[in-house]
């Protein structure tokens, strides 16, 4: 974030602004990243999220939360560019739009940045323990890329659960960020199907792979845990049971719909 006063910056969030699409690209089949302009942003923490707000010819207004998936800069115009990930829902009234439909150029409203519990900053320290099942992945993806742009001294583990591996959000990206980064390690699991030569994990998340996998307790690891509520709720409970100290687990879950 910027050095604007704390004051200036809860009004700032609360209003709406007209953001363009600068550029829409493949995540997976079925994810796309935004990659937006969004004039007057003054800066967001790594965890926080934005509200989108779409108008029909009609009057009608649908509205839905998305995490921002980039980095924070303090620079201009590159503070005013961010980056939102958007899995498509069948049933979904706003992500069939974001990741269909819209196109360089195009505008939409949103405002923001939201939220200020499940957020990671250099200050923070570590090391980072990151628990994300399947799009959960997006605010822990910013606190990763906050990490190697800032902190990359500081030891970070993400456990990722995907359906299958073509599903698995930023799978290229986070390749390259561990064969660069040797405080970075990344342990995917597919829950579904996998490929013939897979040799990662293929099962759910839960107390076994937690304690394999994460920093022991008495690291004192800081512990974000992102996901759909189900899964969320399980490892959270498993995390204290292992004996990580409840004040540092916070958690941040979706439901079913995942919009």
């Amino acid at each position: 974030m910027t050095d604007v006063p704390r004051a200036t910056l809860g009004v700032a969030r609360l209003i709406w602004r007209e953001a363009e699409a600068l550029e829409i690209f493949s995540e997976t089949p079925r994810v796309k990243t935004l990659r937006l302009r969004v004039p007057g942003w003054m800066g967001h923490r790594p965890g926080q999220h934005v509200d989108v707000r779409l108008t029909a010819e009609d009057g009608y207004q649908a509205e839905r939360s998305y995490s921002v998936a980039s980095a924070p800069r303090a620079d201009l115009p590159a503070r005013e560019i961010i980056e939102l990930t958007v899995e498509r829902l069948s049933d979904g009234e706003v992500s069939p739009y974001l990741t269909d439909e819209l196109r360089p150029g195009d505008r939409i409203e949103l405002r923001g940045p939201i939220g200020g519990y499940f957020t990671w900053e250099i200050g923070d320290g570590g090391p980072l323990a990151l628990v994300a099942g399947g799009s959960g992945i997006v605010p822990l993806m910013a606190m990763l890329r906050h990490r190697a742009a800032a902190a990359p001294r500081v030891r970070a583990v993400l456990l990722h659960s995907s359906r299958r591996f073509e599903e698995i959000i930023y799978r290229k990206e986070l390749e390259s960020m561990t064969a660069e980064d040797p405080n970075l390690r990344v342990v995917h699991t597919l829950t579904r199907e996998w490929p013939e030569n897979w040799r990662g994990e293929r099962r759910r998340i839960a107390f076994a792979m937690l304690q394999a996998t994460l920093p022991a307790p008495a690291e004192k690891p800081l512990l974000y845990v992102c996901g759909p509520t189900e899964m969320v709720e399980s490892v959270a409970t498993a995390l204290v049971d292992l004996g990580h100290d409840p004040a540092r687990v916070k958690t941040e879950r979706f439901g079913p719909s995942g919009e």
